[in-house]
């Protein structure tokens, strides 16, 4: 349900944007992209829809929110990197923190060293500098293009697990791989332009 993200960007941008038009090329990349992911997820994906409604209706909200995201973003261009990923990042902590302080539960004794460094990582490379990146790319190639991220989430979730975890690599999977990359290429188009010279 998240990778159904650019799909709705695509729809939405060509309504609010003059930049980004909705075209063959981009739909059809899309549609190889949500394939290439049910193919690598299993039959079972699709058998799953509508059992838990409101928690599937949430994910679909929550990929209409980032699409929107991506799109409002795009007048950021201009304005140093820095300034809308720290207001994003400090907006969500200051959102965040009177639940947290309600619901969370706190560890009664002092984190240790592993501990910190792991947060550390998550917060300066898996977040700040996360979202540097993500500004760069919503400002120099648009939103469709920045939030097609989210077809290389399962890519890198099983390239992950047969590197750490031992995991073995199926032709249904390798399948679902191709899929997704002849969509990203689809959706790009540089290389379907590219003719070789004689």
């Amino acid at each position: 349900l998240n990778t159904t993200t650019p799909l709705i960007s695509v729809v939405l941008a060509h309504f609010l944007t003059d930049e980004e038009t909705l075209t063959v090329n981009r739909v059809v990349g899309l549609l190889l992209g949500i394939a290439g992911v049910t193919v690598i997820m299993g039959p079972g994906t699709l058998a799953g829809i509508g059992t838990q409604g409101w928690a599937q209706l949430a994910m679909l909200g929550a990929a209409l929110s980032y699409a929107l995201a991506g799109i409002y973003g795009r007048r950021f261009r201009g304005m140093p990197l820095i300034i809308p990923a720290a207001g994003m990042l400090t907006c969500s902590a200051v959102t965040m923190l009177p639940i947290v302080l309600l619901t969370g539960q706190f560890p009664r004794s002092q984190p240790g060293l592993t501990t910190w460094g792991a947060l550390f990582g998550l917060a300066v490379l898996g977040t700040a500098l996360a979202y540097l990146l993500y500004y760069h790319i919503l400002t120099t190639a648009g939103a469709t293009n920045v939030l097609l991220v989210t077809f290389l989430i399962p890519v890198s979730a099983l390239l992950l697990g047969v590197l750490a975890l031992g995991e073995h690599l199926g032709a249904t999977m390798l399948a679902g791989m191709a899929l997704i990359f002849a969509g990203l290429i689809v959706v790009d188009g540089r290389l379907l332009r590219f003719r070789p010279h004689h």
